[in-house]
């Protein structure tokens, strides 16, 4: 088959993506990654392992290598269709003793959702979710919310439902958390 401009961008989709990640602990990755994937790798050779989830469409291979992780990238996640599919995986999660952190009814993001969190060994942070509804932020709390995803973190903190806190570091420099209804395992 002759592929042109026009057949090449037909589909905009991608059908399947891929994510490599560096570890420092290679038979801890395939611990946690085993019970959170619910399923064996696909692959695993010396120093690497890849699995190939269905749904959603995902590859994601693990190189181990201590001197390249880095945990603070952000994190990853997986949204489900269903408050039922949420419980089920949450009940499997908390089963394995995977489970982080639970939040209920939380506005995040700009949206309103339950979710779980899962931490894997070096802290990469994954986030399951249930997304209900869109969720706007006003007056303090809008400023709040904007100073997570453009701040790096200082420190854990355990937060009161619906309240806003802000942190100083050292240099004074103001730091912000929100969470709703959150609640740390």
């Amino acid at each position: 088959m002759l592929l042109t401009t026009k057949s090449i961008h037909m589909n905009h989709e991608f059908p399947r993506m891929h994510v490599s990640l560096y570890v420092s602990d290679m038979a801890k990755t395939l611990a946690f990654y085993t019970s959170f994937f619910e399923q064996e790798p696909e692959k695993v050779k010396p120093g690497y392992a890849k699995y190939i989830l269905r749904q959603p469409a995902l590859i994601i291979s693990f190189v181990e290598n201590k001197d390249r992780v880095q945990s603070n990238f952000g994190h990853m996640g997986f949204q489900v269709e269903t408050l039922e599919e949420l419980n089920t995986k949450l009940a499997y999660a908390k089963e394995k003793n995977l489970v982080s952190k639970e939040e209920i009814g939380t506005n995040c993001c700009y949206a309103t959702q339950d979710k779980f969190w899962a931490n894997d060994p070096d802290g990469v942070q994954w986030e399951v979710y249930y997304f209900h509804q869109d969720a706007e932020f006003k007056g303090m709390f809008k400023k709040v919310c904007q100073n997570i995803f453009s701040r790096p973190p200082i420190q854990k903190v355990n937060c009161r439902p619906k309240e806003a806190i802000y942190f100083l570091n050292r240099r004074s420099r103001p730091k912000a958390a929100f969470f709703v209804k959150s609640r740390s395992i």
